[in-house]
């Protein structure tokens, strides 16, 4: 061997040593090791606590933990809150991957969540420890609570209707998903400028860390638009197939909000997508000086998620909105399918892994989305896909109005989506082809169900889309179901007889009384000696025995006034006006503005009320019921009759709130900004609640049975869910008033025939005189209001406004008698039961997606450990001293640690077999 070999010898047994030297350890992937390490619950007394918020307040803010200042605190409270549903959601979702159950997967374009500390802490039972922890750091967690500022996630009825369905879906351990978009600002933050009209601010809620979003980084989804499509040849079929090619693509990332369930460790998961640029920065644009280039795609990237419902009276908005719709749904399918093949399952396992609802028709484009992925990425024929797609999606209709029924242009579909176009023209002409066969009047059949319109422009019907692709559709309350059935889509319902039926709205007890009414709350449980109905509402029920007992109405009228005392405060602190509040009426109406809505209605009306006062002497203005009308919600910023409804409100509330003829009589009060947190302290305040929609137009309505469960009594049309209101807390304790909804078209053919000014009480001409004569302003600002009023009046004011201002009338000499008052209020109530959300989920769950409860297991015996098929370790290794083991675990540990102990369990016999195996 010569010398170089010997030497480079000497190299390879040096580097050989080094190799060793390197690998201190036995490298050896012990499966269950994280999962023991992960085992221990988080402390729930009140000293764990402590510990747990001032380790957040060091390590994750990170603040000086000297001094405690509130929001630091909210912050760090919060993250304590997270931390244990992060515990808890892992092991919901891992035990129904396990069980491989069916889950709904609910998509809505907006979430009014409301703040989350305060529903979490109670969900949890967990209020009393965090009361005594932040005490002991000079804080009460009421100003705790007050430090959080609601998500801007949602605007309306819609978006809340979601939040309390994931509420119910925790609660009652049924395994889903929520889909939504994470939207940087929102709708808008409301306030009233100096001339009474409504400004619309940026909502930058996301300036500080959101502690209740669990940013995914690692789940980050390549989204397309426009482009082309290539058409090819299947080697395998011989069949002619398509390929869509992008030529933009952005990024879809997920943000998880953990919902818990109350008295439940099942804790589902809300996912919002927010829109990130494939490109950060055109580094070449950068260097090259244009800044502005070089930032471009990150901005159009972020506008997708930027906004609720942006503007599209321009033709840019529409492409935004239409954009944001696509996004979620390529998103949340791209989600679905993923986590279906995680659980080696195949796409057509899909319609038995998923029931996916649309939340109204602005999801719809999931329809041919899925259809594309199963023909174009999975190959499946025609036949199997559309199978798979109507077996999968159905479908919520939320209203009636036909601008509501959103129809998008076959032009900027074709642009922005050239394949899904091509999609829905063969899914219009093979569903036409069937509807051909029963036409017998000359095509007009075949014209009216076509999914695309041909009128002033060529439009798709999104509405029609998501029947057709569904297999199921819903209506939201009786009377809307029988209008979709029989009015608006009477010849769809004629096709597919066996496609619609009927769940009417609910809203959840936990947020909309037991935590917004505290005090209310506590009676009834006191009362009924169990706190049961806040777990099913129905118990309720057994409120009727005290309707009349005076000392239950003694303690209900109390915290009652107790509420309208904090109302009273926020409306000096926030607007600086005095109102009265015992033995005064809070007559309260809090929608969104819309003229179908009848906000409209409820300011004349209060003009009508001022100058009646106005004529009394003074002995008759003593016997007036002193009343304050408080009104609130948003207009949409393109809709601008809204808006100069909202200008004409404050234009009255100024000239009566300053009339010293008036005093403290009458007050009309606009509250900016409504949102959930406003409504939480609104509605147990409320003595009456206006939900006064022109019959037929309002699908459902939830406010109302917020008011209801809270004790305050309804004036209302016969529309919506006031119907079943009155049907289950009995038509003698809501004030209603009006037509039916059958009778509307024959009010409006007369108005269009004879001129609605014609038809017009002279109580309405009056004041329409009034305003005209400026006596609230310039009149050219409401002109608009007054000539849509005189000539066709859509929405029926003027029929209805008599019988309104009558029924005014009995809410307030009904005030009058106390002990009738409350009796109707304690009826209201105990009648509501059947307006639970935990009601219209069990009918979604059997009617439309056929899935069941799936409650965490309880350990509580060796035979009930549950191996699953994820563990390595057969149930014959275990010999009866390990059974011992397992016994002394879990008698050693709290019941609320039982499911995640498993694994430590499981662990610890592992490591019991090694020893073995090497003795």
């Amino acid at each position: 061997m010569s010398n170089n070999e010997e030497k480079q010898k000497k190299i390879n047994k040096l580097v050989e040593e080094l190799e060793r030297s390197k690998q201190k350890y036995k490298i050896e992937k012990k499966p269950l090791l994280v999962e023991n390490l992960l085992s221990p619950y988080l402390g729930s007394d009140f000293k764990n606590l402590q510990k747990q918020i001032v380790y957040h307040l060091e390590h994750t803010l990170p603040r000086n933990t000297k001094t405690f200042e509130s929001f630091g605190t909210y912050l760090a409270t919060s993250y304590t809150i997270r931390d244990r549903l992060l515990q808890l959601s892992h092991d919901t979702q891992k035990y129904y991957n396990e069980k491989k159950v069916k889950q709904a997967c609910y998509i809505s374009i907006e979430y009014l969540m409301g703040r989350f500390l305060r529903n979490a802490v109670l969900n949890l039972n967990l209020e009393e420890k965090y009361e005594q922890a932040l005490a002991g750091f000079g804080y009460a967690l009421e100003d705790i609570y007050d430090e959080e500022q609601d998500p801007a996630l949602g605007n309306g009825g819609l978006g809340r209707l979601a939040a309390c369905f994931l509420d119910t879906l925790a609660t009652h351990n049924y395994p889903a998903w929520g889909y939504g978009l994470r939207y940087n600002y929102g709708l808008f933050r409301q306030s009233i400028g100096s001339e009474g009209e409504q400004v619309e601010k940026t909502d930058v809620w996301l300036q500080f860390p959101y502690p209740f979003m669990v940013e995914n980084h690692f789940l980050r989804i390549p989204i397309g638009f426009y482009g082309s499509i290539e058409t090819y040849v299947d080697e395998k079929t011989k069949g002619t197939r398509f390929k869509w090619h992008p030529s933009e693509y952005v990024i879809a990332q997920a943000n998880d909000i953990l919902i818990p369930g109350y008295g439940t460790d099942n804790t589902n998961t809300l996912r919002l997508w927010s829109c990130r640029p494939i490109e950060e920065l055109d580094f070449d644009k950068f260097s090259l000086g244009d800044f502005k280039g070089a930032s471009e795609k990150r901005l159009d990237a972020e506008n997708i998620t930027n906004v609720l419902y942006p503007n599209d009276n321009e033709v840019a908005g529409k492409e935004l909105r239409f954009k944001q719709q696509y996004f979620l749904v390529a998103a949340t399918l791209h989600d679905i399918i993923r986590r279906l093949k995680e659980q080696k399952r195949t796409i057509y396992e899909l319609p038995d892994f998923a029931a996916v609802q649309l939340n109204d028709t602005h999801p719809t484009l999931a329809i041919p989305e899925l259809l594309r992925i199963l023909l174009d990425e999975e190959m499946l024929t025609w036949d199997e896909a559309w199978d798979i797609t109507q077996r999968t999606f159905s479908y919520t209709n939320h209203t009636i109005l036909p601008e509501a029924l959103e129809r998008w242009p076959v032009k900027l579909i074709s642009h922005l989506l050239p394949r899904h176009m091509q999609l829905i023209e063969a899914i219009n002409w093979k569903f036409l082809e069937k509807i051909r066969k029963i036409d017998k009047n000359n095509g007009e059949l075949t014209k009216k169900m076509s999914l695309i319109e041909n009128s002033w422009d060529t439009l798709v019907r999104m509405a029609w889309l998501a029947i057709v692709g569904s297999h199921k559709v819903n209506g939201v309350s009786g009377i809307h179901t029988n209008i979709l059935k029989n009015i608006v889509f009477q010849d769809f319902h004629s096709f597919y007889p066996n496609k619609f039926v009927n769940v009417t709205n609910g809203v959840t007890p936990r947020r909309w009384l037991h935590a917004c009414n505290p005090q209310l709350s506590e009676l009834i449980t006191s009362t009924l000696k169990s706190n049961d109905w806040i777990y099913d509402l129905s118990h309720l029920s057994k409120l009727r025995e005290y309707a009349g007992n005076e000392d239950f109405q003694l303690k209900w009228a109390a915290i009652k006034l107790f509420n309208k005392k904090k109302l009273q405060k926020y409306v000096k602190k926030e607007l600086n006006i005095e109102i009265g509040c015992k033995d005064v009426i809070y007559d309260i109406q809090i929608k969104r503005i819309h003229e179908y809505k009848r906000q409209l209605m409820n300011v004349l009306a209060s003009i009508h009320f001022y100058f009646q006062i106005k004529k009394m002497n003074e002995e008759e203005k003593k016997k007036v019921q002193r009343r304050v009308s408080f009104i609130a919600g948003k207009a949409a910023p393109g809709y601008l009759v809204a808006k100069k409804i909202i200008k004409l409100i404050n234009h009255v509330s100024k000239v009566i709130n300053n009339d010293p003829e008036i005093g403290d009589l009458f007050k009309v009060i606009y509250l900016p900004n409504y949102s959930v947190t406003l409504a939480e302290l609104l509605i147990p305040a409320t003595d009456v609640s206006e939900h006064i929609s022109t019959p037929g137009c309002e699908a459902s309505g939830t406010s109302n049975m917020k008011f209801v469960l809270n004790g305050g009594l309804i004036l209302g049309t016969l529309d919506g869910a006031n119907l079943e209101i009155m049907e289950n807390s009995g038509e003698e304790n809501v004030f209603a008033f009006g037509i039916t909804s059958k009778e509307v078209p024959e009010v409006k053919q007369r108005n269009i025939e004879q001129g609605a000014w014609n038809l017009m009480p002279e109580e309405l001409q009056e004041i329409l005189g009034i305003i005209e004569e400026g006596k609230f302003g310039e009149v050219d600002e409401f002109r608009g209001l007054l000539e849509e009023l005189k000539g066709v009046d859509r929405y029926i004011t003027g029929h209805d406004f008599i019988p309104y201002i009558k029924e005014l009338d009995n809410v307030m000499s009904t005030y009058q008698n106390p002990q009738k008052w409350w009796k109707m209020s304690i009826l209201g109530c105990a009648g509501s039961g059947w307006l639970s959300s935990d009601r219209t989920i069990k009918e979604y769950a059997e009617k439309i997606w056929g899935i069941k409860p799936c409650p965490l297991p309880k350990i509580e015996s060796e035979k009930e450990l549950g191996f699953g098929s994820s563990f390595t370790l057969k149930e014959k290794q275990i010999d009866q001293k390990k059974v011992n083991i397992i016994k002394k675990l879990i008698k050693d540990q709290k019941t609320t640690e039982r499911f995640r102990r498993v694994y430590s369990i499981m662990y610890q016999i592992e490591e019991e077999n090694e020893k073995d195996e090497k003795n």
